[in-house]
C-alpha cells in the first residue's frame, strides 16, 4: 500500500467560525491509497478525515472518466464545501483508470463490475469505515448498486447518475460491434457519456472531454474498463408490493437517481426506479442537463444531494438557497426545484431529535422503518402520507 499525501491548493474559507474553519483545514488534506484486493489494486483519494460512526461519501466514477475528471466540478463547486466539513470523500478509481496508471501486462484478466463491487468492503476495511453514502454514475453506479445489494448493512445511502439495471442487450451489443468497426473507442465512449444533443450543440465541452480520454488516460486499461462494463448482468432487482413479494430482491437504503433530461440514459433511469422501492427512492429529473450533471448543474445537484442527506438524519441545519418542494396533486410526488426551502423541512425544531442531534445521533436510525420515515421527509412527505392504495405506490418523482 503506497501513501502520497497532497495539499489541495484552495483558498481558506474565512468566513466560518473556528470549528468551523478548523475542519476545512482538515479537509485540504488529501491522501492517495493503493487498496490490494484479490480482484487487483485499486486507487483510492481519501479527502478529509472521517468522523466517528459517520458513513463517508464513496464515489465511482463512469468510463472513460477517473475521480478527477467525474467529480472535480462537483466537489470543488462553493456549495458542496458545507458538506464536505461535515463528511470526509473517498474517491474510488477502478483498475488502471487513474491518473499517471501503469498499462496492463498482456494476459491481464480485468475484473467484472460484479468483481469490482467486491472490492469495496475491503476498502471500508482499509480506511476502517464502517458505511457509506454511495456517489456513482453510469458503470460506478452498477458498481456501487451490486455493492449495496451484496453488502446492506455497509450502505446508508446512495445518489445513482444515469444508473443503468440492465444487463447490455444484443442490439445494443451489435450495435457497439458494428460501431467499433467505424469508430474509435473515443467516440463510443462519448456517445456513452452524452447525449445528441450535447455532442451536436457543445462542442467545447465534447472536444474537452475527447481530448481526455485519447491523453489522459490509458487506452489498453481503460478498453478493459470498458469491456467489463459491457459484459455486466442484470441486477435482477425487483420492486416490493405490499402483500405481495414482500421480500424482493432491491435496494434496502434510501436512493436518489439523477438524470439528465438530454442524457442517453434516460430511459435506463426510469427503468430502474420501476424496480425499487418506492418509499424510499426518488428520482431527480434536471431540466436542460446533459449527460453529466454534475458537470453541468453541480449547484443544484449538491442542493439535491443536501435534501438527501438531511432525509437521512444528517445535517438538520445545513443552509438551502436554490429548491423548494411543492406538492402536486398526481397520484406519484412530482417535484419542483425553484426559489427557497419551505420551513417545514428547514426548521430544525420541528424535526425529531433522533434524527437532528448529530452529536447524540443513535445508530438505529439505519434500521429500516427508521430509513423509510427519514427518506420520507426528504421527499415531499413522500408516500407514507399519499392516498394512494399502498399496492401501488409510485416513486417520487422530482424535475428541476
Amino acid at each position: 500500500m503506497d501513501d502520497i499525501q497532497v495539499v489541495e491548493s484552495k483558498p481558506l474559507l474565512v468566513d466560518r467560525e473556528l470549528p468551523g474553519l478548523r475542519e476545512a483545514v482538515q479537509q485540504l488534506v488529501i491522501k492517495e491509497h493503493d487498496v490490494e484486493t484479490p480482484h487487483g489494486r485499486i486507487h483510492c483519494t481519501m479527502k478529509g478525515m472521517p468522523k466517528g460512526d459517520r458513513p463517508v461519501i464513496l464515489t465511482f466514477h463512469d468510463i472513460g472518466l477517473n475521480h478527477k475528471t467525474c467529480w472535480d466540478t462537483l466537489f470543488n463547486h462553493e456549495d458542496m464545501q458545507e458538506i464536505m466539513q461535515h463528511f470526509a470523500v473517498c474517491h474510488v478509481d477502478a483498475p488502471g483508470q487513474h491518473e499517471g496508471a501503469n498499462t496492463f501486462s498482456t494476459g491481464y484478466e480485468y475484473p467484472s463490475v460484479d468483481q469490482l463491487s467486491e472490492t469495496l468492503p475491503l476498502v471500508l476495511k482499509h480506511f476502517g469505515l464502517k458505511s457509506v453514502i454511495g456517489l456513482g454514475i453510469g458503470a460506478g453506479a452498477y458498481i456501487l448498486t451490486r455493492f449495496a445489494l451484496d453488502y446492506p448493512t455497509m450502505v446508508e445511502g446512495l445518489v445513482l447518475i444515469n444508473i443503468n439495471p440492465c444487463a447490455e442487450g444484443w442490439m445494443d451489443w451489435a450495435a457497439h460491434k458494428i460501431t467499433g468497426w467505424t469508430h474509435a473507442m473515443p467516440d463510443m465512449i462519448i456517445t456513452h457519456l452524452f447525449g445528441k444533443e450535447e455532442i451536436h450543440n457543445n462542442h467545447d465541452l465534447i472536444a474537452t472531454y475527447r481530448h481526455h480520454i485519447l491523453n489522459d488516460m490509458n487506452q489498453f486499461n481503460l478498453h478493459h474498463f470498458v469491456k467489463s462494463y459491457n459484459s455486466r448482468r442484470d441486477l435482477e432487482i425487483e420492486r416490493p408490493v405490499p402483500g405481495s413479494n414482500i421480500n424482493a430482491r432491491t435496494l434496502k437504503c434510501p436512493a436518489l437517481l439523477v438524470v439528465g433530461d438530454s442524457s442517453p440514459a434516460v430511459e435506463a433511469v426510469v427503468e430502474c426506479n420501476t424496480k425499487l422501492d418506492p418509499t424510499k427512492t426518488t428520482l431527480l429529473k434536471m431540466a436542460d442537463c446533459g449527460g453529466l450533471p454534475q458537470v453541468d448543474q453541480p449547484g443544484k445537484l449538491t442542493e439535491a444531494f443536501k435534501y438527501f442527506i438531511q432525509g437521512m438524519g444528517y445535517m438538520p441545519a445545513a443552509s438551502m438557497t436554490r429548491l423548494v418542494r411543492s406538492r402536486t396533486a398526481s397520484g406519484s410526488s412530482v417535484t419542483s426545484f425553484d426559489g427557497n426551502r419551505s420551513r417545514s423541512h428547514t426548521n430544525e425544531g420541528n424535526r425529531s431529535r433522533s434524527q437532528t442531534n448529530e452529536g447524540n445521533r443513535s445508530r438505529s436510525h439505519t434500521t429500516e422503518n427508521q430509513r423509510g420515515r427519514s427518506h420520507t421527509d426528504m421527499s415531499v412527505d413522500g408516500t407514507a402520507n399519499s392516498n394512494v392504495d399502498q399496492a401501488v405506490l409510485k416513486s417520487t418523482e422530482v424535475s428541476c
